[in-house]
């Protein structure tokens, strides 16, 4: 327990440093520029802050009309406590209150999103962090399209010291991950992390096979809690959105990886992702270090971008 405490100012302070673009833009003059007023002008600067950060038009008409509603009923008239409302606005509209992984089934993450992403890094620092925790991960390298993916999870898999599944350059991904859910039952693993191909999301033979991962999921380990999580880069803003919302039509998303944080003033993408897909962010990327991707603490979030 000891170490958790430890762990969590260190990557607040990473947080904080990975929004520094997000917050150093018109959020940061908005609240420390001088002028208390809570008036009509800190509602237009407000507005614009949040759209520039790439909150979304929709989400954040309705952040201000909830921050108006908050303020007339709290009677607040300066900016300073006006934040702390909007800190927890921005936290109820990233919040999510379903569990992520069971601890009382076999869980599989299944690892989806285009190249470039960071798909391969975040699986390695997820195997990492579980490790960490005391489970028994493995990897699945069935992005079987591309060259040399299956070798650049192995080093992840070195680093993180678990044990990796792979098969040679374009075999059928389904097969990977049969071979793997066979070694995972034999080696008695909690935790499959699969890696998929990252051909574009409009790409039908991808989703196909997804499709077919998910019926070898399904019949080999049929009571496991499945979670399919999309990656996404921070720095592309509302283009994440619309990736998000093709892959979610084929794949069944339940949830975002966002990486790259800590190279982008469009932070604000995390509440539109929520917001506008109803996908929580589980995990978030602020560094290049093994330990720099973590689970998604809304709060935190808010306060660092603000």
């Amino acid at each position: 327990m000891e170490n958790k405490k430890e762990k969590k100012p260190g990557f607040f302070a990473k947080l904080k440093q990975g929004l520094e673009k997000t917050r150093g833009g018109l959020l940061g003059f908005i609240f420390g520029g001088g002028d208390e007023r809570v008036n009509a002008e800190f509602y237009e600067e407000l507005e614009d802050a949040l759209i520039i950060a790439d909150v979304g038009y929709d989400t954040t008409e309705q952040i201000l009309d909830k921050l108006k509603a908050r303020i007339k009923e709290e009677k607040i008239s300066e900016r300073t406590a006006a934040k702390e409302v909007l800190v927890d606005i921005m936290t109820e509209f990233m919040t999510t209150d379903i569990p992520f992984l069971d601890d009382e089934k076999d869980n599989v993450i299944l690892i989806v999103g285009v190249n470039g992403v960071g798909k391969t890094t975040s699986i390695g620092k997820l195997a990492a962090m579980y490790k960490a925790e005391g489970k028994k991960p493995m990897l699945a390298a069935a992005d079987t399209f591309r060259a040399a993916a299956a070798e650049q999870l192995t080093v992840w898999a070195d680093r993180a010291e678990v044990p990796i599944v792979k098969h040679g350059e374009g075999a059928d991904p389904a097969a990977v991950v049969f071979d793997a859910i066979v070694s995972y039952k034999a080696r008695k693993n909690d935790l499959l992390i699969c890696d998929t191909a990252g051909r574009l999301h409009n790409k039908k033979n991808l989703m196909n096979e997804l499709a077919k991962m998910r019926r070898v999921i399904d019949r080999e380990l049929p009571d496991a809690h499945v979670e399919v999580l999309l990656v996404l880069d921070a720095t592309t803003g509302q283009n994440a959105i619309a990736q998000a919302k093709a892959f979610g039509e084929s794949c069944g998303l339940t949830g975002i990886i966002l990486t790259k944080l800590d190279g982008t003033a469009k932070g604000g993408v995390c509440i539109a992702v929520k917001n506008e897909l109803g996908l929580p962010v589980r995990f978030v990327g602020v560094g290049e270090g093994i330990d720099d991707l973590q689970p998604f603490d809304a709060r935190a979030f808010a306060e660092a971008m603000l």
